[in-house]
């Protein structure tokens, strides 16, 4: 198992015995000519080292074609049939955190009895998948096409994990806008809007993916339970599908619960604006009465009638603002 290329953490070779013991080997172990119906080894390598993918692909006899492209690691999407073998990529995300999203590219090539798994960084459900295996299991009775299947499912949820954070990340936001808290509103919608299209353009170049794997021209002599594997997961490519769509509606529904928000509050601030234009309105009328310059009692009452129309109209100020706070218009 263990190589000078490469430290001894970051490539696993896993020999998985239905009627035997499950177990980890050694790189100069594998021998896919020895493998048996009930046997399943899985090799899973983590690096950017094109000389030990070379030699791996060796081992198992690869095609230099599905070698070579192993190498290159394209970021697209695809699946190519060899004819004893296939080779096809996909992308895993992970969230970063604070709505940030990755992608890692994951190479597969799986022949008879055996599953070669080719990535550059970490990805969380391959460690994930080799925690929950620890004990004898009975993966060994799998074919290489359904352990494959298993491994995109795996791959697919990912997306179901990132959706999650993003939903979570949705309800925050409009806690946020609820409790008037809206000062970084705008960032964050935007950061919603950037993220639901990151995620939506790195699931959508997989419907090729899923769809060649569940034609039945791409493995005509597999079993039907392999084919159904094969369709179950495009099934699940597509509800995938709807939910990175359903984290775009639900950005669309923050931004329209924002704007009325933010209406709302613009109609508060002009009530509010209102009610004292109105206040002043009826303080100036008052005003404007005691100037005028009739021969009345009024105006002969000198500084008592002075401090009698202040304390009128400080009685109307006060007796306004009782009226609009017991109508909650302040």
């Amino acid at each position: 198992m263990t190589t000078s290329k490469l430290p001894e953490r970051r490539t696993h070779v896993v020999l998985y015995d239905a009627d035997g013991a499950d177990r980890e080997i050694g790189l100069e172990q594998i021998d896919v000519g020895h493998l048996q119906d009930q046997q399943l080894l899985w090799i899973d390598v983590e690096c950017n080292d094109a000389g030990l993918v070379e030699e791996i692909g060796r081992r198992l006899g690869l095609p230099a074609a599905a070698i070579a492209a192993l190498q290159r690691m394209e970021s697209t999407p695809y699946v190519e049939n060899f004819g004893n073998c296939f080779h096809l990529q996909a992308v895993a995300v992970e969230h970063e955190g604070a709505l940030k999203f990755s992608g890692t590219v994951l190479g597969i090539v799986a022949g008879a009895n055996f599953v070669l798994s080719v990535h550059h960084r970490p990805v969380a459900f391959m460690a994930q998948l080799r925690r929950r295996e620890r004990g004898e299991t009975e993966l060994g009775a799998l074919s290489a096409e359904s352990f494959t299947a298993s491994l995109l499912d795996w791959q697919l949820c990912t997306y179901f994990d990132a959706v999650s954070n993003f939903e979570a990340a949705v309800e925050r936001l409009e806690v946020d806008i609820l409790s008037k808290k809206n000062g970084r509103c705008t960032e964050d919608l935007r950061n919603l809007r950037r993220a639901a299209s990151r995620l939506r353009r790195m699931l959508a170049p997989h419907r090729a993916l899923f769809a060649g794997l569940a034609r039945p021209d791409f493995r005509p002599r597999s079993s039907g339970e392999i084919n159904a594997h094969f369709v179950s997961l495009d099934t699940n490519y597509g509800r995938a599908m709807d939910a990175v769509q359903n984290a775009r509606d639900l950005m669309v529904g923050s931004f329209q619960l924002f704007s009325s928000q933010i209406a709302l509050r613009t109609n508060e601030t002009m009530q509010v604006l209102t009610f004292f234009t109105v206040l002043i309105g009826i303080l100036a009328v008052i005003a404007g009465l005691l100037s005028m310059n009739f021969d009345a009692p009024i105006f002969e009452t000198g500084i008592k009638g002075f401090w009698w129309a202040l304390a009128a109209m400080g009685a109307v100020v006060v007796i306004s603002l009782l009226i609009a706070w017991r109508r909650r218009w302040l």
